[in-house]
């Protein structure tokens, strides 16, 4: 079981990893060695997850979600296989933790009413100030 939140975790069974080559500098070794992971994890069936969080990783997934449900992610960034498959889960479990947050709602409120005043009193200034500067200076000899 992979630990995502308290209450939500997923098995290991429900993550298909394959095992490609990845881009990118490294020499000879680029060439002959399929260090590069790419995880599919299939959301839209997985048992493990609430209907609210499937929703939201939907929302949140976008181009790493296919039209069938499947989040992908492939990690290269390591020149290790077993390096790149816990960065992908790593991605994968960030990535859900953010889905099962569910943000507050906001309550809609109204300024008080010393915050009304203050903001009168702000523009009666800043009115006040306008003013000055259009009237010419008197000479009075």
């Amino acid at each position: 079981m992979i630990p995502v939140t308290a209450t939500i975790s997923i098995r290991e069974d429900e993550i298909e990893e394959t095992f490609i080559r990845a881009s990118g500098a490294g020499g000879q070794n680029v060439n002959k060695v399929s260090s590069a992971v790419q995880l599919r994890f299939d959301a839209r069936h997985s048992p493990s997850l609430p209907e609210r969080v499937k929703t939201r990783l939907e929302a949140i997934a976008g181009t790493k979600m296919t039209k069938d449900g499947v989040i992908v992610l492939t990690a290269e960034r390591f020149r290790t296989q077993e390096a790149n498959r816990k960065d992908a889960v790593d991605r994968l479990v960030e990535l859900l933790k953010k889905a099962a947050f569910q943000p507050k709602k906001r309550i809609k409120t109204k300024p008080g009413k010393g915050a009304k005043e203050r903001r009168l009193e702000g523009k009666a200034k800043r009115s006040g100030v306008k003013k000055l500067r259009g009237s010419k200076p008197r000479f009075d000899d």
